[in-house]
């Protein structure tokens, strides 16, 4: 495979797992893998979660294209597709595990009006703690911040977190 089509392969495959992880997000850990993913909806209490073994999971198929092309001999676009793979996991890393979460200690700021926007949409993500009425399931592209808001209050603010200091609980906690 020629370098050029490769690059395009690798990019093209970092497209598809944003919209992988928008379907995987949505209904896979907003539905049956919530049993892992309440972790992430939850304060933390050490320096994993739960939630963390999605990470392992979806490096298995990276991993698996990169022998495949690196190794087994099966062609390099199958190497191209799982470096787009891990590319996609390690900005996920960089962006929602240090930039949002902070699991690593920085001094970055979101000035562009894109990191503003797929920050926030993030944060609003998190407001509801529940596995249903949450919004925004994708990460490299959000909607924008209003009508995220709005969007939860037509679905009647379902699992949204109590204000801080309040003694109310979300409804419908799952």
């Amino acid at each position: 495979m020629a370098i050029a089509s490769g690059i395009l392969l690798f990019l093209a495959t970092i497209g598809a797992m944003e919209l992988f992880a928008y379907v995987a997000h949505r209904w896979i850990m907003h539905g049956p893998g919530w049993f892992l993913h309440a972790s992430h909806h939850r304060p933390r209490t050490g320096p994993f979660e739960a939630n963390d073994w999605y990470a392992v999971i979806f490096a298995i198929p990276s991993i698996l294209l990169l022998l495949a092309g690196v190794r087994l001999g099966w062609g390099t676009g199958y190497a191209w597709a799982g470096a787009g793979i891990a590319a996609y996991g390690a900005i996920y890393f960089g962006f929602h595990d240090v930039i949002v979460h902070r699991r690593i200690a920085h001094r970055y700021v979101p000035r562009s009006r894109y990191m503003k926007r797929i920050v926030q949409a993030h944060r609003i993500h998190h407001a509801v703690e529940s596995r249903e009425g949450a919004v925004s399931f994708g990460f490299l592209w959000a909607p924008k911040p209003a009508d995220l808001k709005a969007e939860l209050a037509l679905r009647g603010r379902v699992g949204l977190r109590a204000p801080a200091g309040s003694a109310n609980t979300p409804k419908n906690q799952g």
